[in-house]
């Protein structure tokens, strides 16, 4: 898989107002009432990219929960992470 260009990567920010770039990934941040809701979005996430066989980097600081994506393979974004933003997002509509 080819990472994305600069261009691709700006239309596929501009369909996904939730996420962000940074460091060259693709980031997005969530915060819950609690540690116990973060850990239960983390559970329904990682189900979703098990399923996709593509998991986001995770990071927990109490109740809040950072997702990134990068295809590490490939060394950037790819269009696999872009495709899995929106399953992210999706699921947690």
């Amino acid at each position: 898989m080819q990472k994305l260009g600069e261009k691709e990567l700006d239309e596929a920010v501009a369909k996904l107002p939730e996420w962000q770039l940074e460091d060259g990934k693709l980031l997005r941040d969530f915060e819950f009432a609690d540690f116990v809701a973060a850990i239960a979005f983390v559970n329904k996430i990682a189900d979703v990219a098990e399923s996709a066989g593509h998991h986001p980097d995770i990071d927990v600081r109490y109740n809040k929960v950072r997702l990134g994506l990068v295809t590490h393979d490939a060394g950037g974004i790819t269009a696999k992470d872009v495709e899995m933003a929106g399953r992210l997002s999706h699921s947690v509509n």
